[in-house]
């Protein structure tokens, strides 16, 4: 008889780590404080937790999948490495040149992003490659090797190489590596066309300059974890999660731990996916709200829209094109301060400001009663009346509701003459003001009408904002499904194992060159399935081609997606057929009498995706028993009204709340304005529409 399948998924967020563990159908899960000094504690705790939950012991786990903010968290705080930048001759400077571009067109006073290396830690070497691949300057070893004893004698911990164009031609950045590998044998090396091997040197440089960084911070890390787990008695596999919205070996991890920078908002989009492929929903808006920031994606046809660029450390920390851009594949999501730890203040214009900054855990928001003085969202909400004091994470915890209103008194209330209500009030509108706006402008970068959308809510604070955001943006349904509370760690569970191979060969559609395509699609697809062997050495692996097509003389791209007979038999008219029916679509129009360019082929190997069975949607039934009533404040009235409670475990299928009202659970509270009503379905999902 075959073992039992016990799996484990982790989430180490900015103030809670998530873990779920699914045994026979069964999933039980549990939030714990993050700490910060030595992340593994938490999970080693939380991991106890459901175990002794599910009636199991750690050595009993057969998989873990592991998402984590450390790599984020680490390139924001620039808490990495001693790094140096080895790069061509008179590219020196390109990291901290960027584009030139202004993200802010008319601030005089525009503060840009610090490069990760100050210019005495980049070093140059005298080589040449030019835009075809061809070696115009060849590299001297002898070069290198004084360069490595320079790099010796400063101390340096890890060494990123990006050179001019080798992601063409990588035989000089190989050569660079085997000498620091043979001088320096203690030092990491991590090399452009393996990390990042994509035309645009600035993109490029940037992302394995992160890699380096990181990559000892990482590996120290992930060795601690594994350790730790092997002293609870754990032996099985351990896997990451990626910023792609798939797995990895601990290994690959270790070795490109830039590919980590947004895991675990990416196993959020991987669990509203598989939500959405329950309801068979076709438009879906993921929000992903925990106790740092928010995430909203865009998901259609069930599967998140992705990029492969994707900005980290903003110095406007949510203003795009105002911090680093690491060229990666990556699910496309825009980022918000705004969670329930995120901090208030009134700015110099006497206006309620949220975010960036976050109470986080150390000391949380001042009603966690550690020591936090501030005003955070979530004090806003207990003030309100959407948290329970007394069973606030099932009531592990209890919250100081005096401590809450003393800080929005003495922050905001005192600078604008208002109580503490009314300053909660004004907190909760701005954070979700602020929210809604995001969604707005990234629906219209897309060319999407979110009153077509549903919307499906997860993390700790999501569903306590959910309804009044779908009332902001004119959305008619909410989903918020079992276990949103920990949802990033449940999409853990259901994301594939994949790995996202990509590289620059730029090629005119006159220019059509199939057998040279052909060739490159292979290799990329032997390379990314060679990732996904290292996860499952016997399982079915699928291949998904991409190239990235413009007009020529336009400075980006669009993906354009292809199937397996477009990359077996690559035919040009095919080709510009594709790109001109998605580029009409996103822009209107097509454009005569320009040549067509492509600069960058993609495969993506993957498992297939797991089966997902329709869930039989039930109509509305018999009121749900309320427990009890208390006063919640309805931001659409603007007034405190007499709210049911509902305790979501007692709620059957079929039975239905009407808003004014909190559907309760341990890890998170659905609040129901006025203007919704909700329906048990029968997958345990409360499905939220307008009253009426």
């Amino acid at each position: 008889m075959a073992a039992e399948t016990i799996r484990l998924g982790v989430d180490i967020g900015g103030t809670f780590t998530d873990v779920v563990l699914e045994k026979g159908g069964e999933s039980f899960s549990t939030k714990v404080l993050t700490t910060y000094a030595a992340p593994e504690n938490a999970i080693i705790d939380g991991m106890h937790q459901v175990c002794t939950k599910a009636g199991v012991t750690p050595a009993d786990l057969t998989q873990i999948i592991h998402g984590t903010t450390l790599a984020t968290n680490a390139l924001i705080e620039r808490r990495g490495a001693k790094t140096a930048l080895i790069t061509t001759q008179g590219f020196r400077d390109v990291i901290e040149m960027r584009t030139e571009s202004r993200f802010e067109q008319y601030d005089l006073n525009l503060n840009l992003p610090e490069p990760l290396l100050p210019r005495q830690m980049r070093y140059t070497v005298s080589e040449r490659v030019d835009a075809t691949g061809a070696v115009l300057v060849p590299l001297d070893r002898a070069e290198v090797e004084a360069l490595a004893d320079r790099i010796a004698d400063a101390g340096y911990d890890s060494v990123a190489v990006g050179l001019i164009h080798s992601y063409l031609n990588d035989a000089h950045e190989r050569l660079i590596r085997e000498v620091l590998e043979e001088r320096l044998p203690g030092v990491m090396v991590s090399i452009s066309s393996e990390v990042s091997p994509q035309m645009r040197e600035y993109e490029r440089f940037n992302t394995v300059v992160a890699n380096a960084y990181i990559k000892p911070l990482m590996k120290s890390y992930l060795g601690r974890l594994e350790g730790r787990l092997q002293e609870e008695g754990v032996s099985c596999n351990i896997f990451l999660m990626h910023s792609g919205g798939g797995i990895i070996s601990i290994e690959s991890a270790a070795e490109f731990p830039v590919r980590l920078v947004e895991s675990g908002p990416a196993g959020g989009a991987v669990f509203a996916a598989n939500i959405a492929a329950r309801y068979g929903l076709d438009k879906v808006l993921s929000f992903d709200m925990g106790g740092t920031t928010a995430k909203i994606c865009l998901i259609k046809n069930q599967t998140p829209k992705t990029s492969r660029v994707f900005e980290v450390a903003r110095t406007y920390r949510f203003k795009k094109g105002s911090g680093m851009p690491i060229s990666i594949p990556v699910i496309d999501m825009v980022e918000i301060g705004a969670g329930g730890g995120s901090l208030a203040h009134v700015d110099a214009m006497r206006q309620i400001r949220v975010g960036p900054e976050s109470a986080g855990s150390e000391p949380g928001p001042a009603c966690y009663g550690r020591g936090g003085a501030k005003p955070a969202v979530t004090d806003a909400d207990l003030v309100l009346g959407k948290l329970d004091p007394d069973n606030f994470a099932g009531g592990s915890m209890r919250l100081d509701t005096a401590g809450s209103e003393t800080a929005l008194h003495q922050v905001i209330g005192q600078e604008l003459d208002m109580d503490a209500a009314t300053a909660a009030f004004g907190l909760a509108e701005v954070v979700d003001e602020n929210m809604a706006n995001a969604a707005r402008v990234h629906a219209v970068e897309n060319g999407e009408d979110l009153s077509d959308y549903t919307m499906i809510a997860f993390g700790g604070a999501a569903p306590l904002h959910a309804g009044r955001l779908c009332e902001k943006l004119g959305v008619e349904r909410l989903l918020v499904p079992p276990g949103a509370g920990v949802g990033s760690a449940i999409g853990f569970l259901r994301a594939p194992f994949s790995f996202e191979a990509n590289r620059s060969v730029y090629m005119k559609l006159s220019d059509f060159d199939a057998g040279r395509i052909k060739t490159l699609l292979a290799e990329l697809q032997e390379e990314a399935t060679g990732f996904v062997r290292n996860c499952d050495a016997q399982a079915e692996i699928l291949s998904e081609y991409k190239v990235y097509m413009r007009y020529s003389g336009q400075g980006w791209e669009i993906p354009i997606v292809l199937d397996e007979a477009d990359a077996l038999n690559p035919n040009a008219v095919r080709f510009e057929a594709l790109f001109e029916a998605d580029y009409a679509k996103l822009f209107g129009r097509t454009v005569e009498g320009l040549d067509i360019e492509i600069t960058v082929w993609s495969v993506n190997a993957t498992t297939p995706p797991e089966a997902v069975a329709r869930t039989a949607e039930q109509s509305p039934g018999t009121a749900a028993d309320v427990a009890l009533t208390r006063r919640m404040f309805d931001p659409a009235l603007a007034e405190y009204c007499d709210a049911d409670v509902v305790l979501r475990a007692q709620m059957a299928p079929g039975q239905t709340a009407q808003g004014p009202a909190a559907i309760t659970e341990d890890e998170t509270t659905i609040i129901l304005p006025a203007s919704r009503r909700a329906i048990c379905q029968p997958d345990g999902c409360i499905d939220i529409t307008v009253r009426g």
